[in-house]
């Protein structure tokens, strides 16, 4: 999804103390996965430990090796080749993780989550998880306010998952609409607000 920035990883202004946490990013397959390394260098910033697992799908918009010299940690994109030192990879990441934030999150995985259906590194990760997971939503309009995604959405929230809505704005297909990739600072200040984590005081 296309449109300027006012958010990029030097004028964020978030006070969150995340030295020493865990945060596992998790990328889906849409043009927005992009956002991604932006999102990793803002964690990073923050002394954030970053662990990246991507769906297959999202390898097409944004390279494993990008994310992985980035977040400085292996990403991994295939349930059945983790770390030698990762015993049961999907169960380790889970408990891990002091957060979950999958950015950006397509229609596909929203289904997926919101039916209970985990046939990835992602989406086992999320089942096996007891951390607060944060979603973020990027897509065509219409598919957005497609009544089945809007119904997986509702279900989403209703189990406790947190939906940080998309904006509205140019979209990669053409035109304008409701379905673009959140501001950066807006997801990270929702996060904030959601109160796991501790504030610096400036």
């Amino acid at each position: 999804m296309h449109r300027n920035k006012k958010a990029v990883a030097g004028a964020v202004k978030i006070n969150m103390e995340l030295k020493g946490k865990t945060i596992v990013l998790g990328v889906t397959g849409g043009i927005a996965a992009y956002w991604a390394a932006e999102i990793i260098g803002v964690l990073r910033d923050r002394e954030a430990s970053v662990h990246v697992l991507m769906t297959e799908n999202a390898t097409h918009f944004i390279t494993p090796l990008t994310l992985q010299t980035l977040s400085k940690n292996k990403v991994i994109t295939n349930m059945f080749e983790v770390p030698a030192d990762l015993d049961v990879g999907h169960i380790t990441y889970a408990q891990k993780a002091d957060l979950i934030l999958v950015a950006p999150a397509t229609a596909n995985f929203i289904g997926k989550v919101a039916n209970g259906i985990a046939d990835d590194m992602l989406t086992t990760t999320i089942m096996a998880t007891k951390s607060p997971v944060f979603i973020v939503p990027a897509m065509n309009e219409n598919m957005w306010k497609n009544n089945i995604v809007q119904k997986n959405v509702a279900t989403l929230r209703r189990e406790g998952y947190k939906i940080i809505n998309p904006s509205y704005g140019k979209m990669a297909c053409g035109g304008e609409g409701e379905g673009t990739f959140a501001d950066i600072e807006k997801i990270l200040k929702e996060i904030e607000e959601f109160g796991l984590f501790k504030t610096k005081n400036i």
